[in-house]
This record gives C-alpha cells, sequence and structure tokens, in this order.
C-alpha cells in the first residue's frame, strides 16, 4: 500500500481497519506532511496518487454517438483514441511539472501517469467518418452510425 497523505476523513476510514498494522505509521508519516508542508502541497498530485480516470460522457442520438472526456492537463499529441470491434478506447498520458525557485529554496515537482478508458458503444459507428476535437482539456468525438444499424441499448422498465 502507498504511503500518501489523505485527507482527514479518509484517514479515519482507514483508522477503522484494525487488521491493518501500518495504519498507525501511515498516520503519522501523513501528520508530518501535512505540518510540515500543509494539506494543500499534494492538491496538483492528488488524482495522479489516485489514478487518472478521466470523467465520460456518451450521448446517443438517430445519426450518430457523442462522446466527451474530461482531460485537463493532457496534450493533443499524448492522446490516441481507436475504435474496435464496438470498444472506444482512449489513452493518454498525463505529465505535470511545476518548479519553484525562492530565497534560499528551490522544489522541483514532476508526476507522470497514464490513463486508458475503454467504452462499450451504443450502437455500429461509422469509424472512417469519425471527428475529434480537443479543446480546453475537453476531448469531443463525433462518431456517426453506420445506416441501418440498430442501438445496442435496451430500455429495462422499472415498476
Amino acid at each position: 500500500m502507498a504511503i500518501v497523505p489523505q485527507r482527514r476523513s479518509e484517514e479515519r476510514s482507514l483508522a477503522r481497519r484494525a487488521d491493518d498494522p501500518f495504519n498507525y505509521l501511515r498516520n503519522q508519516i501523513n501528520r508530518v506532511f501535512d505540518d510540515f508542508w500543509g494539506e494543500s502541497w499534494l492538491e496538483p498530485h492528488r488524482e495522479m496518487a489516485a489514478g487518472f480516470w478521466p470523467q465520460v460522457d456518451v450521448t446517443e442520438t438517430d445519426k450518430e454517438v457523442k462522446v466527451s472526456a474530461e482531460i485537463p492537463g493532457v496534450e493533443p499529441k499524448d492522446i490516441d483514441v481507436s475504435v474496435e470491434d464496438g470498444m472506444l478506447t482512449i489513452k493518454g498520458e498525463k505529465k505535470y511539472e511545476r518548479e519553484e525557485k525562492e530565497k534560499g529554496q528551490y522544489r522541483m515537482e514532476r508526476s507522470y501517469g497514464s490513463f486508458e478508458r475503454a467504452i462499450e458503444l451504443p450502437a455500429e459507428v461509422d469509424e472512417s467518418k469519425a471527428k475529434a476535437e480537443f479543446k480546453k482539456g475537453v476531448l469531443r468525438l463525433t462518431l456517426p452510425k453506420r445506416p441501418g444499424a440498430p442501438s445496442r441499448r435496451k430500455k429495462i422498465p422499472v415498476t
């Protein structure tokens, strides 16, 4: 288990696990980091520490499937999008560097991490006519449906 400073509420939930022999040590190390830098020192890296998982929205119309993925801090050249056997795959690498120079102090922080999301598409699409746009950290995909392709989505009534 990685030792990563966590918010106090997360610490309390971990403290309830009596079967974890390293719990006391983890809490003490977290407290040292919090006391020295404050809890805000990890904020830019929190999603990297937890594993980056882009938020994705998928919508379907009669003619196309639209996908929107939030990927802040990533360059377009670091994103790979593919469609195969009804699965849309979005892969990429997120890089973060920060350098601070203050009187008598120098700090350089770097973090890197890759991500991958695989999403089953609700209908067959024509990959050759797909369009992708990346602006302000949001990837927008427009995937035209194949003519006559039925939707794979089935409505289940709730009673």
